[in-house]
């Protein structure tokens, strides 16, 4: 046992299960870690703690009720389960219902299924987490923080509807809903005191990139315009999804290539991107260094991502007044160098300029502004969703530091 209350954080994906547990009030885990492979014979579940790794294999090819079940199982071992409080999930689609962070009952728990239809590639899987959570921890309360409530909440008319005849979405929800809300929602209260913004009269661009890369306008701590859409397939280039493209080329293409509509959907999200335009990698970090030497595809693929990238950073700062800071997040967010400089450098037409010793600092965890003093700002800061769904819990579930 602990002196303080612990909220376990649970990130269920197809074939993975993140989890983090923190002490209530903390922002650093006590432990952390990833099922992943599962359903595969090479499934395994490791835990990061006190700056080390540990590594399990799950018995079975082990599934999610395996990986959770054992993650039960290393929280009794280290006499942690008794101190679990509540239990907050990620949930990547809340539909139009869910503004904020939800405590969980069987009646929302419905809710959130009728919403599967629109992420078919994510809910599932975080409703059979949640379904599993409570099996293993019934005793505590779980919530649900949704990736689309931050957006949903406050975008207005005009920036979320498609200009498509009213009747598909008053049937069936097609509309521009945004995702990474979590990261884009706590990134905006951190930029307010790392930046020392006026939290009521400020404007920014937040850029999270990763495998999956979103950006989003921010008026003071509001969402007013997303890059993402009814998937998160719209918008930048990412690790294996397209993002924006003419639906006339998908149209082309499955009528030449006589492909269906889920091998459409396939090449689409998992075959397109850093990866299908380089042909080797969706990571970046592969492809900066096979651009390094020359390879120019890989080249092509990373000046796709930044034009892309800026452009996108460029018509998002029309939404807002005015454009305060370009803050930059995620896993290339964070640490490539390289890319926030080349992004930097397209975006001259809205006064932005690099201090190069500053960015070449900002990598590990490292974050503050990269830009020059005679620049608008652009920073570099850390997202921590796990902090964000663990606070909101707790908070819902009466948890007290």
């Amino acid at each position: 046992m602990v002196d303080k209350p612990l909220i376990l954080v649970i990130n269920c994906g197809s074939s993975s299960l993140k989890f983090a547990l923190l002490a209530a009030g903390e922002r650093e885990p006590m432990l952390s870690g990833l099922a992943e492979n599962l359903g595969q014979p090479e499934s395994r579940l490791t835990v990061k703690q006190n700056g080390g790794k540990t590594q399990r294999p799950l018995a079975n090819s082990g599934d999610h009720h395996v990986a959770l079940g054992t993650l039960i199982e290393i929280l009794k071992e280290q006499n942690l389960l008794g101190s679990v409080a509540a239990v907050g999930h990620r949930v990547i689609h809340g539909g139009e219902q869910f503004t904020e962070t939800t405590l969980i009952t069987d009646e929302v728990l419905a809710e959130i299924e009728k919403c599967n239809h629109r992420a078919p590639l994510h809910n599932p899987p975080n409703v059979l987490g949640i379904k599993i959570g409570r099996e293993e921890l019934p005793n505590v309360p779980h919530a649900a923080a949704f990736d689309t409530s931050f957006h949903v909440k406050s975008m207005a008319p005009e920036a979320y509807f498609y200009a498509i005849p009213m009747e598909f979405y008053e049937k069936y929800g097609i509309r521009r809903y945004g995702y990474h809300g979590t990261s884009h929602r706590f990134i905006s209260m951190e930029a307010v005191k790392v930046l020392g913004l006026d939290p009521n009269d400020h404007g920014i661009v937040i850029a999270h990139l990763g495998n999956g890369c979103s950006a989003t306008a921010v008026h003071n701590g509001r969402s007013v315009d997303t890059s993402m859409g009814m998937s998160p397939l719209e918008g930048l280039v990412m690790g294996t999804r397209s993002g924006d493209i003419d639906p006339a080329a998908v149209l082309y293409i499955g009528r030449e290539d006589k492909m269906s509509v889920d091998q459409l959907d396939n090449l689409l999200n998992r075959k397109s991107g850093l990866l299908g335009l380089s042909g080797i990698s969706n990571d970046c970090r592969t492809l900066e260094a096979a651009a390094a030497k020359g390879d120019e595809r890989a080249i092509l693929a990373l000046d796709v991502f930044v034009h892309r990238l800026a452009r996108y950073v460029g018509a998002l700062a029309m939404s807002l007044p005015r454009l305060d800071a370009l803050v930059f997040t995620g896993g290339i967010g964070e640490n490539s160098v390289l890319m926030r400089k080349k992004t930097i450098a397209r975006l001259a037409p809205l006064g932005l300029t690099l201090d190069e010793a500053a960015n070449q600092r900002m990598v590990g965890g490292e974050g503050g502004v990269i830009s020059s003093s005679k620049s608008p700002i652009a920073a570099v800061i850390g997202t921590n969703e796990e902090w964000l769904i663990a606070k909101d819990t707790a908070e819902l579930a009466g948890v007290v530091a």
